[in-house]
């Protein structure tokens, strides 16, 4: 017998099957009538009601599927069914449902399309997706279940990184269901400009880059992508202006911009203008990155006291703990051996606490990372995973 927190669920979706299970027969039974104007409905049906009712969700379906193969009339509590069986995990039972269910010659053409729709759900949970896909495309070359089917072709496209489909897909979504797919788009362009620079393509790169900025002008990633470029070709006042754009288009994505700058600033010997900026940013828009290399900047140009005054007043507003340790590691270098030991072990403690927290986190469903990833692994939702800014005292 399964435990009540199991067949819960399962029993508020299987009543309704039973409910219409019961009415398919009662109605069969009415049709068929001669004198009579009562019908009797089939044992089979109270037999599975009574499973449900005593716990034995499993006994039920099988009444109920028997129930189902008894006449033509029950196609939708096949597809209840299979959809169900989907749901508990037991992809192959609804694979069968449904392909048997395609093989009936007694079928409507919207009845055989949705099954095709439900088997190629099918498919795609087992991870059968060429399968999936052959029906997705039969299914919107009819017109039928276009949204749905699009969906899936889209979410496949993607699992296999076909990244020319996934463009098609998506934007024969757009023409269909009016949907906002245009920062979606600009990053399979954005994979596309990646897969050509792996391919020492940057012609190609760029082409990739402008469109994906065309589509979506707010993309950080092809921002990003370009200046990189700019700075590996030694274009290095044009990579920072390409790297400042980021502000305007997504602070939060600021952090991924701040090391690229210092690398360049201090290639070019304007160590003093990515000063000036630094300070813009913190004041701007807080963020710990930028707090402790403009920390390290007094540092090297003021000293020490300097840099303590610095960040004890930036913590006193935005306490962090990587503030916390960077400030210790400033102490430790202006006191004696006795102190510095007794810091050291303050200086430790607070580096775990730093390191056991993530560096990004998706603002969708939380999934945390310590490396940026430009669509989430966990809900899959793109340009959702965000630099944690600041690994801030709870």
């Amino acid at each position: 017998m399964m435990q009540e927190a199991g067949w819960l669920p399962l029993l508020w979706l299987l009543l309704p099957i039973a409910a219409y299970s019961g009415w398919l027969a009662a109605r069969h039974a009415q049709r068929n009538r001669t004198e009579s104007r009562s019908s009797r409905v089939p044992p089979e049906y109270f037999r599975g009601l009574n499973y449900l009712l005593n716990e034995q969700p499993d006994k039920a379906i099988e009444v109920f599927v028997r129930m189902a193969e008894v006449d033509g009339d029950t196609v939708e509590t096949h597809l209840a069914l299979g959809n169900l069986f989907r749901r508990r995990g037991e992809v192959d039972r609804a694979i069968r449902i449904h392909q048997n269910l395609i093989a009936r010659s007694s079928l409507t053409r919207e009845q055989r399309l949705l099954a095709m729709l439900e088997l190629g759900m099918d498919y795609m949970r087992s991870g059968l997706l060429d399968r999936a896909e052959g029906l997705f495309r039969e299914l919107v070359d009819t017109g039928s279940h276009m949204r749905q089917s699009l969906d899936h072709l889209l979410d496949i496209y993607q699992q296999e990184r076909d990244w020319h489909n996934a463009i098609a897909t998506a934007r024969r979504l757009q023409a269909t269901a009016a949907a906002g797919l245009d920062p979606v788009l600009a990053h399979f362009h954005c994979e596309l400009a990646e897969e050509s620079l792996r391919a020492r393509g940057d012609d190609d790169a760029r082409k990739w880059v402008q469109a994906a900025l065309e589509i979506d002008p707010k993309c950080v990633r092809a921002t990003l992508i370009e200046a990189a470029m700019e700075e590996r070709g030694g274009n290095l006042r044009a990579a920072i202006d390409v790297y400042r754009r980021v502000e305007q288009q997504d602070s939060d994505y600021l952090p991924e911009t701040i090391i690229p700058l210092q690398r360049c600033h201090r290639a070019l010997g304007t160590d003093a203008s990515f000063l000036d900026f630094l300070s813009g940013v913190v004041q701007r828009h807080g963020g710990i990155k930028a707090q402790l290399l403009r920390a390290d900047l007094v540092a090297a140009r003021n000293g020490d006291e300097a840099a303590m005054t610095y960040l004890a007043a930036e913590l006193s507003t935005r306490p962090s703990v990587p503030g916390i340790n960077r400030l210790l590691d400033l102490i430790m270098r202006r006191v004696g051996d006795p102190v510095r030991g007794n810091l050291a072990v303050v200086r430790d403690a607070a580096a775990q606490m730093e390191q056991d927290r993530p560096v990004y986190r998706c603002t969708h469903c939380g999934f945390s990372a310590r490396l940026l990833h430009w669509q989430c692994p966990s809900c899959k939702h793109w340009n959702t995973v965000k630099p944690v800014h600041g690994v801030e005292i709870d």
